[in-house]
């Protein structure tokens, strides 16, 4: 078996230290830089010093800005941060997390890097991601993976894994992430963190956003605190809003507003969730109806083809970047591409004739969706069938039907709300596994609902606060 599966002892890996950071949040940081008691430079260093400290475990870390640029102002000023891989940042190579081409530094900030900037966070670097994004979990066929700082014998989560990882260690307090099928919200929940996919067309739309018949990827950022992804969105607001959309505004704490809200233990796909999962739901069930809040089981009438038709989508996706991966890097070759994306795009081509039908049903799933949301303000689910798995359990040198089998088994909760692009958020749950996993739980709104995902979430926090790695 590769050496990159072997497991390392259990201890798990955090960074928290008496320096510039300490335990800050990203608003406490970027409080104490605006009083002076903390310099911008001096939070850059200890960062960095922080993610050396870790990355020998965690290899989260894709690679380093050589001279940082401070942020001048904006919501997180002088907060230090790292940008996902698949994300052009001026002066820094953008390698998609794939072996097939050779990475050139971007010419340009991505329009969404130009958002997240705004906020006025120091970008220290860029964190690792599976190849284009296509798995739950940050493994490759030749490089170690992305460890969990809770447990590195185990998945970070992907494909925000680089991200996750660094933030839950505490190397820095925020992280960008995005999510075109659970990539912010799996993390999260692998992590113990906060991780929230906003509505589509919330935030700066990415670059492929427009030539794609169904856009699923959204943008954001994973958080230890509901505070840091509430400012964060209300930061970004400042910089651009979509007039379609309610405006968010600063969320600061729960409202004391009782919510109805319904609940699913297995995915309306079918796939049952395990004992821990079923157990986090169903706490945090008895605690919403304790906070008086109206909790019942509701059930989604979704197509019975939607997992076949949601993965048919993320085979053309695979299809697509193989046939203007050139664009990438003129030494681009698909037959580099890992086993996971060739799998995928030899899928969609025995497929490919059904596209017209598959695109038609996907978007008729909002219909479903919306008719589950019919008397409620949410709607909690378990953010994945089972916690984070071991290390190789879902890596791309897993022969792909046994891999395809063991994914669709793990990530069958999340696609949804990227199809029908409503709001969804991850958050930390009272349970974990016995051997100290996080296990996450998931609230999802209806288009444009985030103040009300971050009421919700401000709840929970105050009423049970998270776990904390560095006193686990």
């Amino acid at each position: 078996m590769s050496t990159y599966f072997e497991v390392p002892e259990k201890t798990r890996v955090h960074a928290f230290r008496d320096d510039a950071l300490g335990e800050h949040d990203a608003v406490g940081l970027a409080d104490a830089i605006r009083r002076g008691e903390v310099g911008a430079h001096e939070a850059a260093r200890d960062a960095a010093e922080r993610v050396r400290a870790v990355e020998e475990r965690l290899h989260a870390v894709q690679a380093h800005a050589e001279t940082p640029a401070h942020g001048t102002g904006g919501t997180f000023a002088g907060v230090p941060t790292f940008v996902k891989d698949n994300t052009d940042y001026r002066g820094l190579p953008t390698g998609h997390g794939s072996a097939a081409f050779t990475p050139r530094a971007a010419r340009r900030h991505a329009p969404f890097a130009g958002q997240f900037l705004s906020t006025g966070v120091t970008v220290l670097g860029k964190t690792r991601l599976p190849e284009f994004g296509f798995s739950p979990t940050t493994e490759y066929e030749a490089a170690e993976p992305v460890r969990n700082p809770w447990n590195p014998g185990h998945s970070a989560g992907g494909s925000s894994g680089g991200s996750a990882a660094l933030v839950a260690a505490g190397a820095v307090p925020i992280a960008h992430a995005n999510d075109g099928g659970g990539s912010i919200r799996i993390p999260a929940a692998c992590c113990g963190l906060v991780g929230l996919k906003p509505t589509r067309g919330r935030v700066v739309p990415n670059d492929q956003s427009h030539r794609l018949p169904l856009d699923l990827v959204a943008d954001g950022i994973v958080s230890r605190s509901v505070r840091d992804t509430a400012a964060f969105l209300a930061g970004a607001e400042t910089y651009w809003r979509n007039p379609k959309l309610p405006p968010v505004g600063l969320v600061e704490g729960p409202s004391g507003r009782r919510l109805r809200i319904g609940f699913l233990l297995d995915s309306p796909s079918g796939v049952a969730s395990d004992a821990a999962t079923r157990e986090a739901v169903t706490e945090t069930v008895a605690t919403l109806e304790r906070l008086g809040h109206t909790v019942e089981p509701v059930e989604i009438a979704i197509d019975p083809r939607f997992t076949e038709d949601f993965l048919t989508y993320w085979g053309m996706l695979s299809f697509l970047l193989g046939a203007t991966g050139r664009t990438l890097g003129t030494d681009f070759d698909r037959h580099r591409m890992d086993a996971l994306s060739r799998g995928l795009r030899a899928t969609y081509l025995e497929r490919w004739r059904s596209t017209p039908g598959v695109l038609r049903r996907l978007k008729r799933t909002k219909v479903a969706y919306a008719a589950a949301f019919r008397g409620l303000d949410l709607l909690l689910t378990p953010v994945l069938a089972h916690p984070a798995p071991p290390i190789g359990h879902l890596a791309p040198t897993v022969p792909y039907p046994t891999l395809i089998e063991r994914m669709l088994a793990y990530v069958a909760f999340t696609p949804i709300d990227n199809v029908v692009g409503t709001p969804s958020i991850s958050l930390p749950s009272t349970r974990s596994t016995d051997d100290g996993r996080p296990v996450g739980v998931m609230f999802s709104g209806r288009p444009g609902s985030e103040r009300t995902l971050l009421d919700m979430a401000f709840t929970l926090e105050a009423d049970s606060p998270f776990r904390r790695i560095q006193d686990a």
